[in-house]
């Protein structure tokens, strides 16, 4: 399909031989009203170039380009050259790409042949998959999905959080305290009551963090007990974790932990005393990193165990022999910001170009309207509890709305589910904000159930049609500014998943797919689809047809499911 930014440069470079086509296409704006046109070229960095003013240029240019390749019309206004496109023939080449490519439309293959890792999810063992982890979760989903509509090999990794001291603070609770069918029963919630009454009797008896460490440190080195008992927490928690990944509909290539990576920081440590780096510093082992004003980067405790970022780096390092990849996208909470500036530069010192290659994409932080959460006080919201909780109160709301509804439990789930997606999504992935019921699970506004119903409506309509739409279709009487404005936004899907891939932000997508939804349902209440006048109700329901079709490829890319009835 034609780009009509491309063709409007095109035009303009046949009277601006100074610029190339590049910097044409930068300077390209679209008009701030619709009656000023599609497209508007500013003159103004011309006056010096022609040696006129930039009105009078503008007025030169107007009249010199031809019209045609889908302009209709050029006109001066102002500094400004301005073009109307033909919009029927908009219509025709939206319309009929959508057709010909359906689940396909919006998808490329500008990535053919290159791989990117995403790390995400990552939830610490024996610790509550919670509210909290909805945003990495969710968040790495979408851009595996929008890297592969773009013909990226992804590879979506689960750095689950199976290391660490954490794990000889549990060997010893669950040694004091432990009852092996309490924690059979009901793993996770088992296994907090012990972490949290760690915390509480450490308080009084701060020998015991000593004793976590040692564990730990046994841990590393292979002993037995703390082995068994790490590995027995592990798969436990795993089968909880997967009720969630289960209702999520998401799938890992990797569950490779930080545990994997323990008989591989050997050799990383081995690597930075070989090149110089490592520093003793009170007794630990740091790289400096004054040379970028960052805090030294600390390698290994006095006791000779291992840290996150030891971890990381021999997870990088194993990433890339591995996978080799084009690039390495990480997404984790603005918290670990200095973390990985660290962990990047680290690698930039020794001597590993493609840590360019490596993305920090932080989210902000998730509250609840009831609070904060703390996982050592015991204070958390299970995520599992709340996408129930929003199955069943999206079951009580189709029920009340339409108590006669088939298969109320499908539509409960995929409505109660993509809601919190949704809205997970809907926000730029930086702001902090709180978790809203009544906002989430709202048909009204800027919702996943209202671009869901958007979809269903699409769908009814279709059904009452109960016609074939021919391929005949008259496209000059969809030039209407309702039509124009909804083919206008379809025809701008694939730029938006481009735009959304390339600064990492899937609400790009999420914004797309409700300015679609906004267009469509003011054509639909504006006008008439299943009109007498057979030509004009084969136009409009093709583009009905059109739009249902992009709202099922746009929530597929959110991983979202798309109703046909609610």
């Amino acid at each position: 399909m034609a780009d009509y930014k491309i063709v409007v440069s095109e035009k303009l470079k046949s009277q601006i031989e100074d610029m190339t086509l590049e910097e044409i296409q930068a300077l390209i704006e679209i008009p701030p009203n619709k009656e000023m046109g599609d497209y508007a070229f500013p003159c103004f960095k011309l006056a010096k170039l022609f040696r006129k003013a930039p009105n009078m240029i503008a007025q030169d240019i107007a009249e010199k380009i031809e019209v045609g390749d889908g302009i209709d019309k050029v006109v001066n206004l102002g500094a400004y050259v301005n073009f109307f496109v033909s919009k029927g023939e908009l219509a025709e080449k939206v319309i009929k790409q959508i057709f010909d490519e359906k689940e396909n439309y919006g998808k490329s293959d500008i990535g053919k042949g290159k791989n990117i890792t995403i790390d995400f999810s990552s939830p610490n063992i024996a610790k509550p998959f919670h509210i909290g982890h909805i945003r990495t979760t969710v968040i790495g989903n979408a851009l595996y999905k929008i890297y592969n509509s773009q013909g990226f090999n992804v590879i979506r990794i689960n750095h689950l959080g199976d290391y660490g001291t954490q794990f000889g603070k549990l060997i010893v609770a669950y040694k004091l305290w432990g009852n092996k069918e309490a924690v059979e029963k009901e793993p996770i919630k088992e296994l907090l009551k012990l972490y949290v009454k760690f915390h509480d009797e450490a308080e009084q008896k701060p020998e015991m963090e000593d004793e976590a460490r040692a564990w730990f440190t046994k841990l590393e080195n292979g002993d037995p007990e703390a082995k068994e008992l790490w590995q027995w927490f592990r798969d436990e928690s795993l089968k909880e974790f997967q009720r969630v990944y289960d209702l999520l509909e998401i799938d890992f290539d990797s569950l490779a932990g930080e545990s994997f990576y323990s008989d591989k920081m050997p050799a990383i440590i081995d690597e930075l005393n070989s090149k110089n780096l490592m520093i003793e510093s009170k007794g630990t082992n740091i790289v400096d990193l004054e040379d970028v004003n960052l805090p030294p980067a600390l390698i290994q405790k006095n006791d000779g165990s291992s840290l996150y970022l030891t971890r990381d780096l021999a997870a990088a390092e194993y990433r890339k022999k591995t996978y080799d990849f084009y690039k390495a996208i990480y997404v984790v909470g603005s918290q670990q910001e200095l973390h990985f500036k660290q962990l990047f530069n680290v690698l930039r010192k020794m001597g590993y170009e493609w840590y360019k290659d490596m993305i920090h994409v932080q989210f902000g932080m998730v509250a609840l309207e009831e609070g904060t959460m703390s996982t050592r006080k015991g204070r958390v919201v299970f995520l599992e509890d709340v996408l129930k909780q929003a199955i069943d109160k999206t079951r009580e709301i189709v029920k009340e709305k339409n108590p006669d509804a088939e298969n109320i439990d499908k539509i409960a789930r995929e409505v109660g589910v993509g809601a919190v997606v949704f809205q997970e999504l809907s926000n730029s992935r930086i702001k902090d904000y709180t978790f809203s019921w009544e906002r989430t699970l709202s048909f009204e506004g800027e919702t996943g159930p209202y671009v869901q119903y958007t979809h269903a409506r699409c769908c009814a309509v279709k059904r009452k049609a109960n016609v074939y739409i021919s391929s005949d279709i008259d496209f000059n009487l969809l030039t209407d500014e309702d039509s124009t404005d909804v083919i206008k936004v379809l025809e701008s899907f694939n730029k938006s998943i481009v735009h959304a891939m390339n600064k990492n932000e899937p609400h790009i997508v999420t914004r797309f797919v409700l300015d679609l939804a906004q267009a469509f349902n003011k054509f639909y209440h504006n006008n008439i689809i299943i009109s007498d006048d057979i030509e004009l109700r084969n136009a409009r329901l093709a583009l009905v047809e059109a739009t249902r079709q992009t709202i099922e490829n746009s929530l597929a890319i959110l991983g979202m499911k798309s109703p046909e009835k609610m």
